[in-house]
């Protein structure tokens, strides 16, 4: 007979998710899955609507992360229109981008996952969240606030607002930067990169500490995908590339050819897809797409201070790094690189620059918009009729790249480290530890299932009778 274990609601994640464990009548894990029951209807929702207004939309599919869904569906609008942001719109732009990298990302490692490695795994949980951090290292907390103020005021400054931007528009951008903007962003910027710094300074030597869980928590090797540009890690634009499992380039091609390569599986388990590499298929196709898989695709980093620390962890770990929990060092990595970034868009006058839109005209076309959200690979894919409707979207976003990753990840966990069917809350936590390192939002990954909604809903009586199942 078989026996569950259920870890429900999985603590610290964007969205909501259960873990289910399976083990047979003498204790043996023999499954874990992650259950994805949430369901969203933004490609439906598209539909029917003028592609212009797709950027403005979908920012409302998370509010951890709509600059990501923004620029993606900027980008894919300026593709089915034909025409390409100008310079100074794509520098907006991409400023924005390290924005929204600099707020998501201290976000997630001071309050989501630190507390699993400042106190322990087995630290009683009502010490082992953000209050904890809070009260044990205040200074730390108010810088956390403080980095993650920076990204908000640069998204706002770009994108009109800090939480759902507006700006972004067929062909550029509606709101430019004046010397009074960058005056006060500059010397914000600057201070991020300290606080890049401070916050490797601080990780490094307790990722040292906790070694042995990294290596043994949610093993899943894999290829990697991610955007470069001249084999730079590029957040904003570029090729996609595949990474095999020995570090060698499998694949790299254009975002608009990403269905050649990409396909996607559904779970009976979750409302949750799952892509692969389509060349390989289901079986062999694995892939994970991150910030780990990000500094693994790249060539280098083309900023100085983050390409020193991408060069002392290839040192450390290799290239590709599998360990999943590297995930935290290499979010890390990126929030320094980030904040390098906006110091040097912000010092370029070209930022300044009045020329911010490209004149359109409605067609019939299909637009894809690639970028790198903070959790990895974002895609969006539009199509539109003569008069600039949107007849079809799709949308995959990070979390889901990552669904077959992560269900195997918990699955060899649950292997090594549970052996009763009643384990310690510790134990559960580990198993939570797997999930919280690829910081997943399942508010974004989970859409529609073969462009269906199957939602049921049933009516019980008093007495427990079906009276109406819809």
């Amino acid at each position: 007979m078989v026996k569950q274990i259920k870890i429900a609601p999985v603590s610290r994640i964007e969205g909501h998710a259960q873990v289910t464990v399976d083990l047979d009548d003498s204790n043996k894990v023999t499954d874990a899955r992650l259950n994805i029951m949430e369901v969203r209807g933004f490609e439906k929702f598209l539909q029917g609507r003028p592609v212009e207004e797709a950027p403005r939309i979908v920012t409302q599919i998370c509010g951890i992360c709509p600059v990501s869904h923004h620029l993606a569906g900027a980008k894919a609008v300026d593709g089915c229109f034909g025409v390409k942001a100008t310079p100074t719109a794509h520098m907006l732009r991409e400023l924005m981008q390290m924005g929204q990298f600099i707020h998501s990302h201290s976000l997630h490692f001071y309050f989501l996952a630190a507390p699993d490695f400042v106190f322990g795994p087995d630290a009683d949980p009502k010490q082992r969240n953000v209050f904890g951090v809070i009260a044990a290292n205040p200074a730390l907390a108010t810088e956390a606030v403080l980095y993650r103020k920076i990204g908000q005021q640069i998204v706002e400054a770009t994108g009109g607002r800090s939480i759902n931007p507006v700006t972004s528009l067929p062909g550029g951008i509606t709101k430019g930067l004046t010397q009074a903007d960058v005056d006060r962003l500059l010397p914000m910027a600057k201070q991020a990169v300290v606080y890049g710094q401070n916050a490797l300074k601080l990780a490094k030597p307790i990722f040292n500490q906790y070694i042995d869980a990294i290596k043994m928590l949610g093993e899943a090797p894999s290829m990697h995908m991610g955007l470069v540009k001249n084999g730079n890690l590029e957040l904003y634009d570029g090729t996609l590339r595949m990474l095999g499992k020995d570090g060698s380039v499998v694949k790299e091609f254009a975002d608009k050819d990403y269905l050649q390569y990409i396909s996607e599986y559904v779970y009976p388990h979750s409302y949750m897809k799952a892509p692969y590499y389509k060349p390989m298929g289901w079986e062999n196709g694995m892939y994970r797409v991150s910030p780990l898989s990000r500094i693994n695709v790249c060539d280098r980093i083309d900023t100085p201070l983050a390409q020193a620390e991408l060069e002392e962890f290839r040192k450390a770990f290799g290239r590709p790094a599998q360990l999943t929990l590297l995930y935290h060092y290499a979010r890390l990595i990126e929030l320094l690189y980030a904040s390098e970034k906006a110091v040097e868009l912000l010092s370029d006058k070209a930022i300044m620059g009045k020329d911010l839109r490209q004149p359109v005209k409605a067609q019939a076309a299909t637009g894809v918009g690639v970028i790198e959200a903070p959790r990895g690979t974002l895609i969006h894919d539009y199509d539109t009729d003569e008069k600039g409707m949107i007849k079809r979207a799709n949308i995959i976003v990070a979390t889901a790249h990552n669904n077959k990753a992560m269900n195997l990840g918990l699955k060899n966990t649950a292997q090594k480290i549970i052996t009763t069917a009643t384990p310690a809350e510790g134990i559960l936590n580990r198993m939570e530890m797997v999930i919280r390192a690829y910081d997943p939002c399942f508010s974004c990954a989970t859409h529609t299932v073969a462009g269906k909604m199957p939602l049921e809903v049933v009516i019980n009586g008093p007495e427990g009778r079906k009276v109406l199942r819809r």
